[in-house]
């Protein structure tokens, strides 16, 4: 499983960094146009109308306040960790175990709200398009609960692992502790 948690958050480190940064950036700020391109294409592709709105490319971006906090957390928290974490696991250091609990659970209760919000989004109609509220089609909605659950599965399986790891490195230091006392 470490193998996979460290692929996971070097793979997450520029995704996060050149593309869902693109959220909380001034608009001036980020770099060449092809990046730009690329979220409007996937945005595009994907009716992410998470991503989108928070990057202004869809028309709904005020109303995705608590989305854009995500993005600030996942680049002033989560990227630090990922690096740390990475770190932590290529050397085999159970000092890490605490700080990627913490991650996981923060990753998958963010990205639960955001399949709650996916699968709670109309799907296209001539109705909903007459009324001009932003829909996905059915295809869309597939295509992004592929991309956002992985996201909610590994932090949660990451978090549920290194919380069966402390609490064995807890019953071994108990069972030490217990032992100095009886002698």
């Amino acid at each position: 499983m470490d193998l996979l948690y460290f692929i996971f958050f070097l793979f997450h480190i520029p995704a996060t960094l050149l593309i869902d940064s693109q959220a909380i950036w001034p608009k001036h700020f980020v770099g060449p146009q092809t990046l730009r391109a690329i979220s409007h294409w996937y945005v595009s592709v994907s009716g992410d109308f998470l991503m989108g709105g928070s990057m202004g490319i869809l028309r709904n971006g005020s109303e995705l306040a608590w989305f854009k906090s995500l993005v600030y957390l996942e680049v002033l928290f989560q990227v630090p960790v990922f690096i740390l974490g990475a770190r932590g696991l290529w050397r085999d250091s159970p000092g890490i175990y605490a700080l990627l609990m913490l991650y996981g659970a923060s990753a998958c209760t963010g990205t639960f709200a955001c399949l709650a919000a996916i699968t709670n989004i109309p799907t296209t109609s001539a109705a909903i398009i007459a009324q001009k509220v932003v829909s996905v089609t059915p295809q869309q909605r597939v295509m992004l609960l592929s991309s956002y659950v992985p996201f909610f599965i590994i932090p949660l399986c990451l978090a549920v692992d290194m919380a069966l790891r402390l609490q064995k490195l807890a019953s071994v230091g108990i069972r030490a502790l217990e032992s100095s006392k009886e002698k």
